[in-house]
Order: structure tokens, then sequence, then C-alpha cells
């Protein structure tokens, strides 16, 4: 079974999928080490907040962890709320 509060590609998306999106971002939960979220168990899981509107995850801070253009609206990133269905509808 995925751990999904490992750091990762797969599970950031995972995450986004289903995360809360309050106040133009969405809180994620990893596994961190130093405020970073790390790939691997640690006794400690952090808050982290994915900013759609430009693609950076920031810590519990608001410090910028990283940019991601996958993750960025102007870049074309749809938030997953708002995607379509064939039917033309979210």
């Amino acid at each position: 079974m995925t751990d999904i509060l490992l750091f990762n590609d797969a599970n950031l998306a995972a995450q986004v999928a289903t995360a809360p999106f309050t106040l133009g971002f969405f809180t994620l939960r990893f596994y961190a080490e130093n405020g970073k979220p790390v790939n691997r168990v640690t006794p400690a899981v952090e808050e982290f907040y994915l900013y759609p509107s430009g693609g950076t995850l920031r810590d519990s801070s608001f410090n910028l962890i990283f940019y991601d253009s996958r993750y960025d609206t102007y870049r074309g990133f749809q938030l997953p709320h708002m995607r379509t269905t064939e039917t033309g509808h979210p």
C-alpha cells in the first residue's frame, strides 16, 4: 500500500485531487524534516500549501519550497474542482 504522506510527484498529484482548496491554495500533508517535505517516513507530518496561481509549494510559514510548472494555472494547470466532464459541467 502506498503511503500518501511520502513526498513525491504521484502523492502530490493524488493529494491535490482531493485536498481542500481554500483562499487560493491546496492544503497538503507530508512527512517532514527541518520544515521540508521528505520522501521517507519521519516522526513529523506537516502541512504544506500549494498555490496553483503560481505553481509554488510553501511551508507552514509560507516560505517557498519549490516551483513546478505542472501545477501552475498560468501554464495550463486546471483546478480539479473546476475541470469539466464530457457534458461540459464540473
